[in-house]
């Protein structure tokens, strides 16, 4: 009898484990930007080629931008995720506000990070007003100010350059000009994650801007263009982690990723229930097969955002910071 109590207890335990760790993977609180001025950005369609400029005035993409900000919110609130809405404000040039999740991340463990961005104007994107809301807000209690950085000419932005496996603590990172090198390694020495650093390009060949338009990682489920890796090495190392920390791989191509399939991301429901959050776009881009694989893990939300996506060269997962 006593045996078979402290197997029970030790179940228990392991569950209790597995459960907080899934808590501190996956959060049912985001913020978001509302945007004032969005538009396509000159300074990032340098090496973002996601980017396509649209034939409407900048007043037109404001106004879609707009609605499309509110469309999403409301798809998530309605889904029970608890969303906090900034309004950006018009006293600076800020066309990509609507991409918070760049310059801010929050963590369990307390810190709120904030980045040193590569294109100027997305500089003053960084807003200490928010910054004191969050930590009076959410009793976060330490604020990592890696700014500076740009004085030396490195950059790292946020969770587009570091797509976090939470669960398993792993920090996968595309280099690029907007993502160093040895920030990233800094950054996972801080916070104590190991990093997967590697290079990808689109099927033109040209550098990829951000790891988080070519993968998501959720807590049972992996989305990746692995083919945009070119280093046959680098893309076995990428595959090998993810195996290794129990991800089902689901593999998009270089067409999906430009619909971008690989920018989704895992929320959950205030009650617990997992949510994969992804633009219409990349809804649409995706075969049966694979909407089958991710239905497995989570409800599949879709919010319909082209202006965004097209203009500023990002989508859904760029425009949620997570709150944890």
């Amino acid at each position: 009898m006593l045996i078979t109590i402290l197997f029970l207890k030790a179940k228990e335990v392991d569950y209790l484990c597995k459960k907080n760790r899934m808590n501190k993977a996956i959060t049912f609180k985001v913020f978001m930007i509302r945007p004032v001025q969005f538009r396509y950005n000159e300074q990032t369609a340098k090496d973002n080629a996601f980017q396509i400029e649209t034939s409407q005035s900048d007043e037109e993409k404001q106004s879609e931008a707009a609605q499309e900000f509110d469309g999403l919110v409301n798809e998530l609130r309605s889904h029970g995720v608890d969303v906090l809405v900034i309004k950006d404000h018009s006293r600076s040039d800020t066309p990509d506000s609507v991409f918070p999740n760049n310059w801010i991340s929050t963590h369990h463990t307390g810190e709120v990070i904030i980045y040193p961005m590569f294109a100027e104007n997305r500089r003053k994107e960084v807003r200490q007003d928010i910054v004191d809301l969050l930590l009076e807000k959410y009793d976060y209690d330490e604020v990592l100010d890696w700014t500076t950085f740009t004085s030396v000419n490195q950059y790292l932005e946020g969770t587009g350059s570091l797509v976090l496996d939470r669960t398993s603590k792993i920090a996968y990172a595309c280099i690029s000009e907007r993502t160093n090198l040895e920030l990233a390694k800094n950054w996972c020495s801080v916070m104590d994650y190991e990093l997967v650093s590697f290079s990808a390009v689109d099927k033109e060949g040209l550098p990829i801007y951000h790891t988080n338009v070519m993968m998501n990682i959720g807590e049972h489920v992996a989305v990746v263009c692995l083919d945009s890796i070119a280093n046959e090495d680098e893309r076995n190392k990428v595959e090998k982690y993810l195996r290794f920390s129990d991800k089902e791989i689901v593999e998009i191509s270089f067409d999906q990723a430009e619909q971008f399939a690989g920018n989704m991301l895992q929320l959950a429901t205030d009650k617990g229930k997992s949510l994969l959050v992804m633009s219409k776009a990349a809804f649409s881009s995706l075969t049966e097969v694979q909407k089958n694989q991710l239905s497995e893990y989570s409800e599949l939300v879709v919010a319909s955002i082209p202006t965004i996506e097209k203009n500023g060269g990002g989508s859904v997962r760029c425009m949620i910071a997570e709150l944890f």
